[in-house]
């Protein structure tokens, strides 16, 4: 985790001369993060390397959040040509710690989150691509594109993408369009300046979608287990704010096994192409809750299509199976 070659003429030119440079863990992507300190004043810095990364997205998306209200991090200096970026640093009491250290706190804390949604979900969507079918398509095959190879399994990939092609069509006019931030989850939501001020990070990847994407990555925690009662109860708190309906569980769960096969596809990914065994770890979580939204009615044909194709004995750490 050594900084860039071009990272002390950056931080020269930003007014950051002579700061100590501390690694901070990075992420499943190729960005790292580096804490820059400097007497009683800190920062964050980006390392999002050209041609892996492009910081654009996030700084259009994080002047978008700041712009109506939310807090996202200031951009306080950037390079784009080298992908830096020094950012804002909100510190480091993420919503995941914050709750395990004070498990009196999480209803307070979700419900707060879930509030955040529901100011997000009042804008109009920012200017981002679509969530549409040929993402939500590209991003479910990764599950019979890299987690069947993985487990040994030859499963039927055209009827897997014909049932989410049925049960996806109803989600594409049934609500409005808003910003989806895509990783909403307890890693990701920052406690800021020992507040409940909640901080948003990870949010490049936003796209214009449902309403119910967002709330699925909050309460089906891939890093974290979320009780099914707290789900529940924060499922039925959005929809009692926002007068939503029956239409709005289908689309929670269907978008929950969406994002969730999606997930066991990455994670598997994250092992076998990138290094990272650590991921394989946490898929057998991600499958309990691909099996609970499994159950929802809506969701038959894919339900048929998982007991045809993947046992139930194959379905948890890919990295386990294998080496079974």
């Amino acid at each position: 985790m050594n900084p860039p070659a071009g990272v002390p003429d950056f931080l020269t030119a930003a007014g950051w001369d002579g700061a100590e440079v501390r690694p901070l863990a990075g992420d499943a992507s190729f960005r790292r993060y580096f804490r820059v300190v400097e007497h009683d004043r800190s920062a964050i810095l980006m390392d999002a390397p050209p041609p892996q990364e492009d910081p654009r997205p996030f700084i259009a998306i994080a002047e978008w959040l700041t712009g109506r209200g939310f807090a996202a991090p200031a951009i306080l200096h950037k390079d784009l040509a080298q992908g830096l970026v020094l950012i804002e640093d909100f510190g480091d009491a993420r919503l995941k710690e914050t709750v395990e250290a004070a498990p009196e706190s999480e209803l307070r804390l979700y419900e707060a989150a879930v509030d955040l949604l529901v100011r997000l979900g009042e804008e109009d969507a920012a200017d981002v691509p679509p969530y549409d079918m040929a993402v939500y398509q590209r991003e479910a095959a990764l599950l019979t594109e890299w987690y069947c190879p993985a487990v040994g399994l030859e499963v039927d990939v055209q009827g897997y993408a014909d049932a989410w092609r049925t049960i996806l069509l109803s989600l594409t006019t049934d609500s409005r369009a808003v910003t989806v931030l895509r990783d909403y989850h307890a890693e990701n939501i920052m406690l800021i300046g020992g507040s409940e001020s909640l901080g948003l990070l990870d949010f490049q990847d936003a796209l214009a979608g449902h309403p119910a994407y967002d709330l699925v990555s909050l309460l089906q925690d891939a890093r974290r287990d979320v009780p099914a009662s707290l789900e529940t109860a924060m499922l039925d708190r959005y929809k009692r704010t926002t007068g939503a309906g029956d239409a709005f569980d289908v689309a929670y769960h269907v978008l929950g096994a969406q994002r969730n096969a999606k997930i066991v596809g990455i994670f598997t990914r994250l092992w076998q192409r990138d290094g990272k065994p650590r991921y394989a770890g946490l898929c057998p979580r991600v499958w309990g809750y691909l099996e609970r939204d499994l159950r929802h009615p809506a969701l038959k044909p894919m339900a048929d299509w998982f007991d045809a194709n993947i046992p139930r004995e194959l379905r948890g750490d890919p990295l386990a199976i294998a080496g079974a």
